[in-house]
């Protein structure tokens, strides 16, 4: 399975990433600049935190007009998993391949510690390793973390399952809606999200509950493949 690290101007995990595939399940991993307009190789695009082109504008407002991008909507339509982390999940929204937005922290201050959260959606491929209900500790380091979306994107989301990752209850780092920390495409092959699975693989980095995430798409990507030679 080959997996592609987006690298955008700004990117400050893309090592993070590119390690954590490599240390969690050992598949081909690439870094992919954003003037680079062919993902045709890749199985799994990862869209990495940190703060692409400074977040000049907003938050991923200036990422989602790169070639990189462009090939990553084409590769979402196709099927491909597309897995965005903090500023790539913001920019996932700025591409509207997932709804809602990215705002300041409620705090109006920076968040970078560990957080607990709850596994709402374990039939995604980025999550079937983990139970539903399941209690993970993964870590945040954002300042606009806050998700928001209106009424009705917020009522479509609950219905089609497509909220991933809450917030504990009661442990709301950013005021986000409805404790949402990650959520998936109506497909479930996108999924953005900003708490750091890609920082929490070992448990010398105080939490290995981000190596599922991992294992689960490669598994998926197994899954699929098995199946399709069958036919």
């Amino acid at each position: 399975m080959n997996f592609a690290v987006l690298v955008f101007p700004g990117s400050n995990c893309d090592i993070d990433m590119y390690k954590a595939i490599e240390d969690t399940i050992g598949q081909p991993v690439e870094y992919v600049w954003h003037t680079d307009g062919d993902l045709s190789k890749y199985d799994c695009i990862l869209v990495p935190g940190g703060f692409s082109y400074g977040d000049y504008l907003r938050c991923g407002a200036i990422a989602q007009f790169t070639n990189v991008m462009k090939a990553v909507v084409k590769a979402a339509e196709e099927g491909k998993y597309i897995l965005g982390i903090c500023n790539g999940f913001q920019v996932l929204t700025e591409a509207r391949l997932l709804p809602g937005a990215l705002l300041r922290n409620n705090g109006m201050k920076f968040r970078c510690h560990q957080t607990i959260l709850k596994v709402e959606n374990n039939t995604t491929a980025f999550t079937r390793d983990y139970a539903e209900g399941e209690l993970i500790e993964i870590p945040i380091a954002h300042g606009e973390g806050n998700y928001y979306c209106d009424e009705a994107t917020l009522k479509e989301l609950q219905e089609n399952n497509q909220i991933v990752f809450r917030y504990e209850a009661g442990n709301n780092p950013n005021g986000s809606l409805d404790d949402i920390a990650g959520i998936s495409n109506k497909a479930g092959n996108v999924v953005g999200m900003m708490p750091h699975p890609e920082r929490a693989v070992h448990e010398i980095l105080g939490s290995a509950d981000g190596k599922k995430m991992f294992t689960s798409i490669l598994s998926a990507w197994r899954e699929k493949h098995d199946a399709a030679a069958i036919r």
